[in-house]
């Protein structure tokens, strides 16, 4: 196991959710953090609760912007991809394509981007954080899994061709964060009601039993081209 303390790790979309459960617990290690997003008041609400880490308003489809960021950055030791997105889900029959080409937009192409916009400087590990969408072969979920198991099929490859760079994903579950709160109260409590039936230890995750899957990866050298699901077994 190697030590993270003054390793320099950049988590890009890290303002909230898992991405920000994460940072909380890197800077616990004494990680060098850079945290990158879109929302300044996020990021200023992150640097005020945690004054050591650095934060930069990037948005991760700006490929020119991520590419001037990353060269200014210099050396990284670890890069942890936590963009999400929201488009891409429904029943297929219904399901708008450009809402699912909006899901790849929105997530997909922002990871590889902001992946080879790093590459240069990069010298640990990439993490992919995707979504158990990927496997688990629920109706009004075939976009979804689209987007998401795009990237996962992408890692043993990438981890052949980037060595010995460690390529891998954190495939989370259904975990109680700001992803769901677009729903009103009630129906995100009849929702996560819903999803307990079918996971194993009977309830949603929490986003820091996430974090602490993704910390164990990128500490770890010797996993490498893997995607973990951190989903209490959802079938």
């Amino acid at each position: 196991m190697s030590t993270l303390a003054n390793k320099q790790i950049v988590v890009a979309g890290g303002s909230s959710g898992i991405g920000k459960a994460l940072v909380e617990a890197l800077v616990q290690d004494n990680a060098h953090v850079t945290v990158t997003g879109r929302d300044a008041a996020k990021l200023d609400a992150l640097k005020a609760a945690l004054p050591a880490v650095n934060t930069a308003v990037l948005d991760s489809t700006d490929r020119a912007a991520m590419d001037t960021f990353f060269q200014k950055l210099g050396h990284i030791g670890h890069l942890v991809l936590a963009v999400s997105g929201s488009k891409g889900g429904g029943e297929f029959r219904t399901l708008q394509l450009s809402e699912l080409r909006a899901g790849f937009e929105q997530k997909f192409f922002p990871h590889l981007d902001t992946l080879q916009a790093a590459l240069p400087y990069l010298k640990g590990s990439v993490t992919f954080i995707t979504a158990s969408s990927s496997m688990i072969e629920l109706p009004s979920t075939s976009g979804l899994a689209a987007v998401n198991g795009a990237l996962e099929l992408m890692v043993p490859i990438l981890a052949k061709e980037l060595k010995p760079l460690r390529v891998n994903a954190v495939s989370p579950g259904v975990i109680d964060t700001p992803w769901w709160d677009t729903m009103p109260a009630a129906q995100k409590a009849q929702t996560f009601d819903y999803f307990c039936s079918m996971i194993s230890v009977g309830r949603v995750g929490r986003a820091a039993e996430v974090a602490a899957a993704i910390k164990a990866v990128i500490s770890n050298d010797y996993i490498n081209a893997t995607v973990i699901p951190v989903n209490g077994q959802i079938s």
